[in-house]
């Protein structure tokens, strides 16, 4: 990762605790009983993702990522994205 220009700091910590938020929620959701608990922070796991990707935007309109680096973060959050979808699903 490229060096994010002064000030813009806050778009790596936004970035790791959107993706926490991700990985905590769907662990937390995987912990409950209730199909309605679940599906709520696998939901909230969802839109973690959603704002992990959002985060990657920015930090690549700053040119602060590769390509190669853009492209394996992508792709490892769709991955993520449509096995938590799926598994909601299931419930």
């Amino acid at each position: 990762m490229a060096q994010v220009p002064r000030g813009e700091g806050y778009l790596i910590d936004q970035l790791k605790r959107a993706l926490s938020s991700a990985i905590l929620n769907l662990s937390e959701g995987n912990g409950r009983t209730s199909i309605k608990e679940r599906r709520h922070f696998f939901d909230i796991s969802l839109a973690s993702i959603a704002e992990t990707s959002s985060a990657l935007d920015i930090l690549s309109a700053y040119r602060c990522l590769s390509s190669q680096d853009e492209q394996f973060f992508r792709e490892n959050l769709t991955s993520a994205y449509g096995m938590i979808f799926k598994l909601k699903s299931v419930f």
